[in-house]
Order: structure tokens, then C-alpha cells, then sequence
């Protein structure tokens, strides 16, 4: 599939299924086939392994920035997954043993010459809370433990604490523990599992009322705007899937130094497209897997985030060719 046309296959979840208004995918897709670069649509079980080379089952999809009829796929045509020049992995977490397992194909055919956007092994290893303990200096207190008798410990030195899993996502299973508070016992035999899971605390940040910043960073560098997700009344936290409302805010310049901190070390890992998660002024979480609030940005500020993306992709493809 080589040739001057950019041939670009997308893994993600059933795109009849996104919500077009929101989906960072689309937009990524949609700023794509505007270059003219040719679309290959696959989901997880489309990829597989024969003697030693990994073919996937892609159907050429064409997008259109329509939530009535934002996409139509063709016929099904099986190849080899590095005659691909691109491939974009979109899958949404939960990050289980399956999502493991598609690192280690999309990793094969990397290793052939096809550019993996995000790297496969950078997106085993970043997990997206404890990631961010590289970058002590940008972070709030931390813990990060199984033994529950730890984590009252640090509440005994910090006061109010945020706990939460290491695989969670959309602010699932967050918990805000008070000192004093007569559950706290049961929430944290429930979210250890009886310290048999391995969970984050970290010190409360009242600042999240503010908004929880989502700053987008294309191959290291910070788009200039964030997405502040301002909590729902009464709601502890500002996830956009837990009702929060975003809220674009220029970056502040303790923002940028966050970025500043984080982004060589994420390009180099080949990290290309990145959601740092900013509330007051600390990092507490780099997602990597499948970062949203493109569209948002896009629509509050006249900006092209997938557009910058996609130039980033074709400079790092021009070096490789």
C-alpha cells in the first residue's frame, strides 16, 4: 500500500457506537482523509499473528463530520498490517490482558516500518496514573500501595485524600475519603480488594472545583488551550463522563512548565498524542491510550488539533522514509 497517498488504518472500538458531537477518533480521521491520506477501519479482533507476521482485516472507511452519517465502510480485504503506513491505536480502556495482547501485534508490525501511533510498548508502560511518578516535581502527594494501613497513614499526614484505581477511566471508582468519615474502612477493603489491589492516594485538591484541565499534547508539544472540566453540582468529580462541563482556559504558566517537564520524555517514548490531566497547579494523571477533548477545543477556540497531529505523523513518516 505504499506509494504517495499515506495509507492509515484506525483500531477502535465500534464506530457506529461513538458519539460524534465528542469523539476524538473522528476528528483525528476526519482531519486525515482531508489530506487526501486513504482510511483503513479495524477493531481488536481484526488483527492476527501467522508465522511470525501480523495481518489485520480492514475495511476502507470514508468520514464526514455528520451525526446522522459520519461514516460508511467497505468491503473487508485482508493484508499484511505493516503495508499500512500508520496506524492509529484508539481502543478505550479498560486496559486488560486483550488490550495487552494488541500491543504485542501492533509492536510486530512496527518493527516491519509501519509508525504506531501511540508506541506500543510506550502505551504497556505509561500506565496513566502511575506514569506520572517520572515527574515527581509536577505532582501532589503520593501513594501508591495495596496495604490499607498505609493509606491511613498518609491520610493521618495529609488530611482529606483522593483514592482510586490504577485502571480506571471517565473518574470511575474515585473515592474522596474525609478524616473521621465512618466508611472509610469499607472503601478501602473495597477498592484494595482486601489489599489484594494495588491503588493510588493522593492529597485532595479543593482546586478541582476550578476545573480539572485536560491539556492535549501533539508529539511533546502543548496545545495552547486547555479543556477545564468544571464538576456537576454536588458531584465530586469533574470527569466529562461523570457530567462534568468543559470549559476552555489558555494555558497558565505553571501549565507549561508542567509540559515543559513531561513532553521530551513523552515524545521520545513516541507518545505522540497525550492528555495530561492538570487540577490547581499538579499533574495527577498522563493518559495515553485514547485521549479525548479534541472537538471541544476545536469548536471553543477555531483550532485543528487532529489536523497538527496529522502533520506531526507525516514529518516523523518523511524522517523514517
Amino acid at each position: 500500500m505504499h506509494g504517495t497517498q499515506i495509507h492509515l488504518g484506525v483500531v477502535m472500538d465500534p464506530i457506529q457506537t461513538i458519539q460524534v458531537k465528542k469523539d476524538s477518533t473522528l476528528a483525528m480521521l476526519l482531519a486525515a482523509q482531508a489530506r487526501g491520506w486513504s482510511l483503513h477501519y479495524m477493531e481488536q479482533q481484526d488483527l492476527w499473528l501467522s508465522d511470525g507476521r501480523v495481518h489485520a482485516t480492514s475495511r476502507p472507511l470514508n468520514v464526514k463530520d455528520d451525526p446522522d452519517h459520519w461514516y460508511a465502510l467497505g468491503a473487508p480485504e485482508s493484508h499484511p498490517l505493516a503495508t499500512l503506513d500508520v496506524v492509529l491505536m484508539r481502543k478505550d480502556p479498560p486496559f486488560d490482558m486483550e488490550y495487552v495482547y494488541s500491543t504485542y501485534l501492533l509492536e510486530m508490525a512496527a518493527a516491519e516500518g509501519c509508525l504506531v501511533v501511540n508506541r506500543p510498548a510506550s502505551l504497556r508502560d505509561a500506565n496513566e496514573k502511575l506514569y506520572t511518578a517520572w515527574f515527581p516535581q509536577c505532582c501532589p502527594p503520593t501513594l501508591v500501595t495495596r496495604d490499607p494501613a498505609r493509606i491511613r497513614d498518609f491520610m493521618a499526614q495529609q488530611g482529606e485524600i483522593v483514592v482510586k484505581p490504577l485502571d480506571g477511566m471517565g473518574g470511575a471508582s474515585v473515592f474522596r475519603l474525609i478524616p473521621g468519615d465512618t466508611n472509610i474502612g469499607v472503601i478501602l477493603e473495597t477498592i484494595t480488594d482486601h489489599g489484594r489491589r494495588t491503588v493510588m492516594a493522593q492529597r485532595f485538591l479543593p482546586e478541582y472545583r476550578q476545573g480539572d484541565k485536560r491539556i492535549l499534547l501533539v508529539d511533546g508539544e502543548p496545545i495552547p488551550y486547555a479543556l477545564a472540566r468544571i464538576p456537576a453540582t454536588g458531584e465530586g468529580r469533574a470527569n466529562l463522563a461523570a457530567g462534568g462541563r468543559g470549559e476552555g482556559v489558555p494555558l497558565t504558566a505553571r501549565d507549561r512548565w508542567i509540559c515543559a517537564q513531561v513532553g521530551p520524555t513523552l515524545k521520545d517514548q513516541g507518545l505522540m498524542f497525550v492528555g495530561l490531566d492538570v487540577i490547581g497547579e499538579y499533574l495527577t494523571e498522563i493518559n495515553v491510550t485514547s485521549p479525548t477533548c479534541i472537538r471541544e477545543l476545536d469548536q471553543q477556540f477555531g483550532l485543528d488539533i487532529g489536523g497538527q497531529l496529522m502533520d506531526a505523523i507525516a514529518r516523523r513518516l518523511e524522517i523514517r522514509l
